[in-house]
């Protein structure tokens, strides 16, 4: 399957009009006098005006009417005119955009609910009163949120966004559209903060090292260039770039209907396996070259164990692969709707059997956790590994199956066998940790929900090396590149990659995982869908789940990106948005987003989306098969030349 073709890129045209009632049929445009290019004689309002004024002048007797003069003039504010149209047809080939309003006009205004008919300006309503809201004419009236999906096109004057619809504004000079951009970060930057949008208030959420966050345009871009390992460099050392939609086509190879239930998880294997997790056993399928293929394998859970001595009784959310992929930690929830555990099941896959039941307990106290993963990427290969990573809303730790004196536990020695807390720190409060992901070394990358993203060394869990501020979005998911020198982060609207690498005082490179990263910290990217994809996504159209592709190997450089969001599986190349001349960046205001991608669509919502170890990707292929879960079936994609 290859790329949607997204339509949202198409020519604002004035030879389409749409009304309340009905879609008109296509108009030529003659028919249609553009706002902004009038060429049919008319008598200006400022005539008009003069006439009256002459007239009212000669004293004649005539009833006069209030609205004498301003039912004469256009009901909109002339100072915010713009042009709206709406966009129909989704992505088929009849997918157009048509005039909504000719002429209208938008304002920000401050409410205190989005429903309130009243009105307010920014000094009626105290600190931290009210939120801001779009306005364009009677249609549109919105809070300004990233829920809006707002594309900037600098070079055509407009922007593109969501609500209920997927609407355009069209401005008809370039100085008003800029005015609408600054403006709309503003209050985007207050109704997440609750602060006016000056510069010592953005200094002040965050911090003076990140003045290139605060004011992109002076952001220093070398480092993104620098990072790039050369693979992808051309032999002038010039970077390469891509076209919008590659050459490379996703080619479906294997699609597998699930077994015992919804799948809940997937569990992706180097070796041999791979696993999907359903809502009553583990169903067991083949790693290819091509994908996975089921080997009619289903190891069914025992109801009685998963509701034993661990205190979890639901169906397990989470499965991290352990010990040479022979065994897999299962992590049920204590509650529907929230992620937290009290402990785990350890399933030996080779015999089929839930062989523990393990609890979290610190200091005597039991306690939760709300996620786990391996030491570093690549450590479920280890065939003697003991010990994981763990995390809480206020706590990051590792825990070791063995007992203080290195044994490894069985279940024989006890009803339910502690896990050791063998390093970490429990914080007094704040930290409000959502996920985490580990590099090739064992660097640790949190996020939280208040948006800030923290890196924390193998051997120092008590204080952050470096803590990017965030945007505001909460972090769903984190991951982090082999080498550690880039991180990626999922939010409901958008991704946010970060490069890590800074210069010390000694000129050495290094990440910020090893040290603080200075005053020169590179502004972030954004990876966004378009208003038009972002609302044929579904109802469920929150991104989640992004990673880079899978490597375990130094030396070797991930190169694509993949989230799910709805019914599509996204991918960006990486390289493509490292790129700092690619033609996304163009004309944009604020931080760089990049808008190309391909999308994998589905008929149902996906739970994951993933890439297979690299090991899986064939010689004519630039990479792994892209594995798709959905509750119902897995498919597989194979990435390969337009020559396959």
């Amino acid at each position: 399957m290859g790329a949607s073709q997204s339509r949202e890129g198409l020519e604002l045209s004035d030879s389409s009009e749409y009304s309340d009632d009905e879609e008109r049929e296509e108009k030529d445009s003659e028919n249609y006098v553009d706002a902004e290019d009038r060429t049919t004689p008319q008598v200006s309002v400022n005539a008009l005006d003069d006439v009256d004024s002459r007239l009212q002048s000669l004293k004649l007797k005539y009833p006069k009417t209030p609205s004498s003069t301003s039912s004469r003039k256009p009901n909109v504010d002339l100072r915010n005119a713009v042009k709206l149209f709406l966009h129909i047809g989704g992505n088929t080939p009849k997918a157009k955009w048509v005039v909504s309003e000719k002429l209208t006009s938008y304002k920000y205004v401050k409410k205190v609910k989005i429903d309130d008919e009243d009105d307010y300006d920014s000094d009626e309503l105290g600190r931290g009163e009210g939120f801001w809201v779009l306005k364009v004419g009677k249609k549109i009236r919105v809070r300004v949120s990233t829920d809006l999906q707002m594309k900037f096109f600098g070079d055509q004057s407009r922007v593109d966004f969501v609500d209920c619809g997927v609407w355009a504004l069209k401005f008809f000079k370039d100085e008003e559209y800029r005015g609408f951009v600054t403006k709309f970060q503003d209050c985007l930057f207050e109704n997440v903060y609750g602060m006016r949008a000056t510069e010592e208030n953005k200094v002040k959420v965050y911090g003076k090292d990140f003045i290139g966050w605060v004011k992109p345009e002076e952001s220093d871009d070398a480092m993104w260039e620098d990072a790039d390992d050369g693979v992808w460099k051309s032999p002038d050392k010039k970077s390469v770039d891509f076209p919008e939609r590659e050459s490379q086509d996703l080619l479906e190879e294997f699609e597998e209907a699930a077994t015992g239930g919804g799948i809940q998880s997937l569990a992706l294997g180097a070796l041999d396996n791979s696993f999907l997790v359903s809502n009553t056993g583990v169903q067991v399928v083949k790693n290819f070259s091509h994908g996975i293929h089921g080997k009619g394998v289903y190891v069914k859970f025992d109801d009685r164990q998963l509701g034993s001595g661990s205190g979890n009784s639901l169906t397990p959310k989470k499965a991290l692969l352990m010990r040479g992929e022979t065994n897999m930690m299962l992590m049920s929830p204590l509650k529907e709707g929230k992620p937290h555990a009290a402990g785990l099941h350890q399933l030996d896959i080779e015999t089929g059997k839930i062989v523990t039941d393990w609890k979290f307990e610190k200091d005597g106290a039991d306690i939760t956790m709300r996620d786990i993963t391996s030491d570093a990427k690549g450590s479920q290969l280890d065939p003697s590994e003991s010990t994981f990573l763990g995390l809480d809303d206020n706590r990051l730790c590792q825990w070791d199956m063995r007992d203080k004196k290195g044994m490894v536990q069985k279940m024989a020695n006890a009803n339910s066998p502690v896990l050791q807390w063998t390093q970490g720190h429990q914080f007094s409060r704040g930290t409000n940790f959502q996920c985490f992901a580990t590099a090739g070394d064992g660097s640790i990358v949190v996020g939280s929900i208040d948006g800030k993203i923290r890196l924390y060394s193998r051997t120092s869990m008590r204080q952050a090396k470096t803590a990017f501020p965030g945007l505001g979005s909460p972090i769903t998911s984190v991951d982090v590149t082999y080498d550690g020198k880039w991180v990626l982060g999922t939010t409901d609207t958008y991704l946010i990659l970060i490069c890590t690498l800074f210069t010390d005082k000694d000129g050495k490179t290094k990440t910020g995982f090893s040290g603080r990263m200075g005053n020169k910290i590179p502004a972030p990217r954004l990876l966004k869908l378009t208003p038009v994809d972002a609302h044929m996504a579904g109802a469920d159209n929150k991104f989640h789940a992004g990673h880079f592709s899978w490597v375990t190997e130094s030396g070797k450089q991930e190169k694509h990106l993949v989230a799910t969001v709805g019914k599509f599986s996204v991918i960006w190349n990486f390289q493509q948005v490292k790129n700092s001349a690619h033609h996304c960046y163009q004309n944009q205001q604020g931080l760089k987003s990049c808008y190309c991608y391909k999308i994998v669509l589905k008929d149902e919502s996906i739970i994951e989306s993933r890439f297979m170890h690299d090991k899986f990707a064939f010689s004519d292929s630039p990479e792994a098969p892209l594995v798709v879960a959905t509750p119902m079936k897995v498919t597989s994609f194979s990435m390969s030349g337009s020559k396959r």
